[in-house]
């Protein structure tokens, strides 16, 4: 018996020993696996995370000579228009114009019918010319002695008469025939044929467009910078892209005493005619005086309540490394006047700065950047775009 429990123990010890070495072989793979995961941690922890460089494109901040303006709101009126219109009665016996289309001065328009003041008209010359022979032979006599001073007169006195019934026959006749009196464009016709009109009827709108007034008011205080001949802009809703220039051509001669405004009109050209009389319109007066501005794309700016701000491109150099890169500073300004795509900026940023253009929702202060301006958009005081 106690021969057998002898190798028992023994094989039970030897299990336990190799059951030792597994277990702290275990023990060493897991401490050595633990120290490399650390190490690891340790090196990231240390190593600061680089943000990838951001692509922007840039503009230069630039100071240019802005001329001050002065904005309002007006309307756009006919230099020459009228709505052309029967000064006598009658049938319209002909329509020689087509809805819209332009007429010529001295172009037939409408016809009214003439026959009855046509028939009186013969009637009136053939008396008029029996008074002529009657004043003739009269005047024959009286050189002879035969007849009065008072006769001759009397004879030359009817026949003046004869002749002015003549006149005012051919008068009438005229008048039932409607000419454009002007160069221009004309609107819907408001008469048919065979239709019975009455004096004063309207017949149809009659307008030039090659020239247009742009009327519009402006506060009285600036009633000593006005002058005639001073540069106007002016834009419409109707037509997005188009900015038309003009003149002051005229200002009115009062001050209106309800609203203290003083009207001024301009004389633009419209050799397109895309403008239209009634149009309402926006202008603005360019005065003779020029200051500097400091200028950026209105796209550079990032708008938010607690202030307007731009990003500034700056170099940045590595103390460790001494490479070079770019990164950009947040900067608070205050924006100006803006003009087409520019923004003027009164503090906060000097000329010759380089600053962000496009896409600053995107940025944060501080962030590396790269500059591309391969596609960078032009900005322009008077923008142009092409129509789409």
């Amino acid at each position: 018996m106690h021969d057998i429990a002898k190798p028992v123990k023994t094989q039970m010890k030897s299990k336990l020993r190799t059951m030792g070495v597994a277990v702290g072989s275990l023990i060493a793979l897991i401490v050595i696996i633990v120290g490399i995961k650390g190490l690891q941690i340790g090196k990231m922890m240390s190593t600061p995370m680089v943000m990838p460089p951001t692509t922007v494109s840039s503009a230069t901040v630039k100071e240019e000579d802005w001329a001050p303006t002065l904005s309002a709101v007006g309307s756009i009126s006919a230099v020459q228009g009228a709505v052309v219109s029967s000064e006598l009665g009658g049938v319209v016996s002909k329509i020689a114009f087509e809805n819209g289309g332009t007429a010529k001065k001295g172009d037939l328009l409408l016809q009214l019918d003439a026959s009855a003041e046509e028939a009186l008209l013969r009637s009136a010359e053939a008396e008029a010319e029996l008074g002529r022979q009657d004043l003739e032979r009269t005047r024959g006599l009286a050189s002879q002695k035969v007849v009065s001073k008072a006769e001759l007169d009397a004879a030359e006195s009817k026949f003046n008469r004869l002749n002015a019934v003549a006149d005012q026959m051919r008068s009438n006749i005229r008048k039932k025939t409607i000419i454009a009196p002007f160069d221009g464009q004309l609107g819907i016709r408001q008469v048919n044929v065979g239709q019975m009109i009455n004096s004063g009827q309207q017949v149809v709108q009659l307008t030039s467009l090659d020239s247009l007034f742009a009327d519009f008011a402006l506060p009285q205080q600036y009633l000593g910078q006005l002058t005639p001949g001073l540069q106007v802009h002016v834009t419409t809703d109707a037509l997005p892209g188009h900015v038309f220039p003009g003149k002051v051509t005229a200002i009115n001669s009062m001050v209106d005493s309800s609203t203290r405004n003083i009207t001024l009109q301009a004389t633009l050209e419209n050799p397109d005619h895309v403008l239209r009389p009634g149009m309402f319109a926006k202008a603005e007066v360019t005065l003779p005086e020029k200051h500097k501005a400091l200028v950026v794309p209105g796209s550079a700016i990032s708008y938010a309540p607690f202030g307007d701000s731009v990003f500034v491109i700056e170099k940045k150099k590595d103390e460790k490394t001494g490479k070079e890169s770019q990164a950009i500073r947040q900067q608070f300004v205050r924006v100006g006047e803006a003009r087409g795509d520019l923004v003027a900026i009164t503090q906060g940023l000097k000329a010759g700065e380089t600053i962000v253009s496009t896409g600053v929702f995107k940025l944060r202060n501080g962030m590396p950047v790269t500059v591309n301006n391969d596609l960078a958009p032009n900005p322009q005081v008077n923008p142009n775009p092409v129509d789409s």
